[in-house]
């Protein structure tokens, strides 16, 4: 069973005795074992508030009805019969006072912190809007199984946000969602005051969103915080009484689906075509999929176009939130986004034509520029990429819009895996010339020795069949040098690269030019002193207040195979000081540790894709 790296909340989170007192609502049908262990797991772990325990039973057989009487400090509804999830829920929220807030909780959920309960009471009145709280759900073999809930308009086949992740700490802190589970709900007394309980048309599923979003019209906020956490080992009910689930799901999709159906199909306020990719690993894929999720959380109709071929070239994502968006109507009359590679603009047949991209060097490849100036307006990620756009003769309008981060999974509280107590040194990059191994690989070797307590972790990519990156390195390394641990092109799921980043004590790249430098900026929101190079895309966010940027010697021409770089030029890092900055981190792991904590702070508060999105509205807004 799944025991969390920070089992027990802080007594600091002790809920305030004027809060109103709170009934816990738990609704059983047999299961006598898992109800056992729920309420022995709820009498064990809640602290720091008082609480009362009220349980339907639903025409339980198996001695639960029995056990539960015997219990003093649990008030007991029977019914003769099943009533249902919904009706049952209802009859405990009708017999709890009206002063009360209101938790339910599922009878096979198992509790594991001390002060959870007071904790979600603290979030529900931290806020004046905050109507329903929902908490992060564990399966009992560490997988994550809920962080709130999104219904896909295209589908209304709910889904369950993180759900199927490894749990390493993802979805910290308090966000607004859609909706949330009913395993775990807790629900203030207003929102009760104000639009009663569950809706009875359903039997079971689909009233816990139906909640949520009768909460949510009622001017109620739905938040679920990453501070707790619950074992729940789901649709315990219907598998031990041999009901069907599929079928109770199938009929409550049904009645969800035609109740509000015209709302999710009102729910969009603008609307855009986005021309990219989505599925690949590639810079431009990974970072569209966060762009147009933020975007259809922010009530964009993001109407989603491959870049190349049409919308079955690529493969699904897995994520319905990103793949309903390919079989919306690409209609030409509106705004339409290009987010790709400067020669792609091409491809770009709206009403309005916008061409989003970035490069590494100093100036763009004429291609670029003509096709740029074929543009209603331009966007790229920094004002060095603007100033460079703008040299390199691109007339349209320029914006910046920058890039971003996920603040669910990069931040310091994810869980890392030091290999040891070696100071690790890690860099993520594709072997290319722009990226500089050599340099960093021959810069580690003279700055340490094999007696140094360090080593240097790269993760690296290769896609170029015809380089034997595995000879390059073999040919770099020195046999008596210190410790060089090499990871060549190992697939790490997307939000796990946190956790990546959290087994390390500083990440380093002495990259020759970078468009915006995504890597980077993940290590420093992860709580990383980040050594890179102070010239490029990356100084949008990389200064000596949060980072140890590396100087450079001057610009020289980007010799490389990418043919784009012919005739242009990129940065020459200072050798001499990537040495020394690498043993100044070495040697002062406590101010190095402050300079990442600054960054984690810095990124949180100005660099992420909610900061994107919102430059993307604005302009989008600009146009109409």
């Amino acid at each position: 069973m799944v025991q969390p790296a920070t089992c027990n909340l802080q007594p600091s989170t002790f809920s305030d005795p004027q809060r109103p007192p709170v009934t816990i609502i738990i609704l059983t049908w047999n299961g006598l074992e898992y109800t056992r262990r729920c309420i022995e797991s709820i009498r064990a772990h809640t602290k720091g508030m008082a609480y009362h325990l009220l349980v339907v039973d639903n025409g339980s057989s198996d001695g639960t009805l029995e056990w539960l009487r015997a219990q003093d400090d649990i008030r007991v509804i029977a019914n003769d019969r099943n009533l249902g999830f919904t009706r049952g829920n209802n009859q405990g929220m009708a017999a709890t006072p009206p002063d009360h807030d209101v938790l339910l909780l599922n009878n096979d959920t198992l509790i594991i912190q001390d002060y959870w309960l007071a904790h979600l009471s603290n979030v529900a009145h931290s806020h004046p809007e905050y109507g329903i709280v929902g908490c992060t759900l564990l399966h009992a073999n560490g997988l994550l199984q809920h962080a709130g809930t999104y219904m896909p308009a295209d589908s209304f086949w709910g889904y369950q946000i993180g759900g199927g992740e490894t749990y390493i700490g993802q979805y910290p802190g308090v966000r607004e969602v859609e909706g949330i589970t009913g395993a775990c709900m807790y629900i203030r007394r207003d929102v009760r005051a104000r639009i009663g309980g569950f809706d009875e048309t359903y039997t079971s599923y689909f009233e816990d969103t139906d909640y949520c979003l009768r909460a949510r019209q009622a001017g109620f906020k739905v938040v679920c915080t990453g501070g707790t956490q619950v074992i729940h080992y789901e649709n315990t009910s219907a598998r031990i009484n041999n009901a069907s689930w599929q079928a109770m799901w199938d009929e409550g999709r049904e009645m969800f689906t035609r109740k509000w159906r015209t709302f999710y199909n009102q729910k969009y306020r603008r609307a855009v075509v986005w021309h990219s990719l989505v599925a690949s690993p590639s810079g431009y894929a990974t970072s569209s999929r966060e762009l147009v999720i933020e975007l259809d959380r922010c009530a964009i109709d993001v109407r989603l176009a491959c870049i190349w071929g049409n919308d079955f070239t690529e493969p699904l994502t897995g994520d319905p939130r990103i793949d309903q968006l390919r079989a919306r109507l690409k209609d030409s009359r509106l705004p339409q986004v290009v987010y790709h590679q400067g020669d792609s603009f091409i491809k770009n047949s709206g009403r309005y034509r916008i061409g989003y991209t970035m490069l590494e060097t100093d100036r763009l490849p004429d291609e670029w520029v003509y096709q740029a100036n074929q543009m209603d307006e331009v966007w790229t990620p920094t004002h060095w990429g603007a100033e460079v756009f703008c040299a390199s003769g691109v007339r349209r309008p320029i914006s910046v819009v920058p890039l971003g981060i996920n603040p669910d999974y990069f931040h310091p509280g994810i869980t890392g895996h030091k290999p040891g107590n070696r100071f690790v040194f890690l860099s993520i990059f594709e072997w290319i010339e722009r990226k500089a191994p050599e340099l960093l690989i021959r810069a580690y070797q003279q700055t340490f020795r094999r007696s140094d307590d360090v080593v240097l972790l790269l993760k690296i990519f290769n896609h170029d069949p015809s380089l034997d990156v595995a000879r390059r390195i073999g040919d770099l390394i020195r046999s008596d040098g210190p410790p060089i641990v090499v990871l060549p092109n190992q697939h790490v799921a997307a939000y796990q690269v946190g956790c990546l980043y959290r087994s390390a004590d500083c990440f380093v790249l002495p990259t020759r030019g970078e468009g915006w430098g995504m890597p980077a900026l993940e290590a420093m929101a992860c709580g990383l002193p980040v050594i890179s190079t102070a010239w490029g895309g990356q100084t949008e966010f990389l200064h000596s207040g949060v980072a140890y940027p590396l100087r450079i010697r001057g610009l020289v021409p980007a010799e490389a195979r990418a043919p784009y770089y012919r005739g242009l030029r990129w940065a020459d890092p200072d050798f001499d000081h990537l040495c020394a900055l690498m043993r100044h981190v070495y040697e002062h792991p406590d101010e190095a540790r402050a300079v990442g904590m600054r960054a984690a702070a810095e990124a949180a508060a100005r660099w992420t894709w909610s900061h994107a999105a919102a430059k993307i509205i604005e302009r989008l807004e600009a146009i109409e």
